[in-house]
């Protein structure tokens, strides 16, 4: 499985309830969704890799030695001189607003990614091709991914996370534009139901799952938060329900969610045991504090699917 886009490093607060003007004491972690999800997958036995770049900075050098030491190959990790690594803070008020603070200026590493860096060959060739909306957002970036998915070809297991964040954009009609391009490359869309309105103007899960299908990709997924996962093929629809956890900060659970949603795919799963057990990744990282280092096993996601119902729609 290869992965592509952002990395960086998070400093969460260990203080809840603050705002960053009233926290004393930081946990130092690394981040970036791509980076998340290849860690997410390694964590439960695949073989990852993620494509994208730091700065030549201290922070740089902790990205790189975490990417190998949570499991990712770094083969396909660059530097960008005169750049730093990204840092991000956010804060913490359970259950359910956990505000973020990008420093990503004048440009993200990540987002200066040229096609001559790119081996096509391992691209075209990985089992799973997984890359965000994020880094649609800049050239030459936007590019590069135009260029990695003409090596896939729209290969089965091309999948693109709708991850859209306002404040990497010029507006959200520059983004949906982009997005609308991107569609037409991949073969699974996964995201929430605020992304799925900028990727094709539908908040209602069914119709943004349909939409999506239109476009061409094979299988839709629309994440629900408490209210679950709607997923959809052509021929299938499959709804799960939501596992309940005491959360903590729900940043990294999609992230969670999309390592496990490879694993399931990849393992030949039928498609409600597939969401089901992504579903449960992803709240498993919902009750912990940071994000890359949260990420489950196959067995503590197997533990509490054990303890909540299997309720199907």
């Amino acid at each position: 499985m290869i992965t592509m886009g952002r990395i960086g490093v998070d400093l969460y607060p260990l203080q809840d309830g603050v705002g960053l003007e009233d926290v004393e004491t930081f946990g130092k972690y690394l981040g970036g969704s791509a980076t998340n999800v290849a860690i997410a997958a390694a964590r439960h036995g695949l073989r990852s890799a993620v494509v994208t770049a730091t700065g030549e900075d201290p922070f740089g050098r902790f990205a790189r030695r975490e990417v190998a030491r949570l499991g990712v190959d770094p083969r396909f990790m660059t530097t960008v001189p005169g750049l730093n690594t990204p840092v991000t803070f956010c804060e913490i008020f359970p259950p359910d607003d956990f505000p973020l603070y990008f420093y990503r200026e004048p440009i993200a590493p990540d987002l200066m990614i040229t096609a001559d860096r790119l081996d096509a060959e391992a691209i075209r060739g990985s089992r799973i091709f997984w890359a965000t909306v994020t880094g649609l957002s800049r050239e030459p970036s936007r590019a590069t991914h135009h260029a990695a998915w003409a090596a896939r070809a729209r290969r089965p297991l091309t999948v693109l996370d709708l991850d859209y964040r306002a404040m990497f954009w010029e507006s959200s009609e520059a983004a949906t534009a982009e997005v609308g391009r991107a569609l037409e490359q991949v073969t699974v869309a996964v995201g929430n139901r605020a992304e799925c309105e900028i990727a094709v103007g539908e908040t209602d899960p069914h119709r943004a799952a349909d939409a999506l299908l239109e476009r061409g990709v094979e299988l839709a997924v629309v994440k629900q938060g408490p209210r679950g996962v709607l997923a959809k093929t052509r021929e299938e629809t499959v709804e799960v329900a939501p596992v309940y956890v005491d959360v903590v900060n729900g940043l990294g659970a999609g992230d969670g969610f999309g390592g496990a949603l490879s694993f399931g795919l990849l393992q030949g799963w039928d498609l409600h045991r597939t969401i089901r057990f992504a579903n449960a990744a992803g709240a498993i990282v919902a009750g912990r504090r940071e994000c890359s280092t949260a990420m489950p096993t196959t067995a503590e996601v197997d533990a509490l699917l054990k303890e909540s119902v299997d309720v199907r729609a």
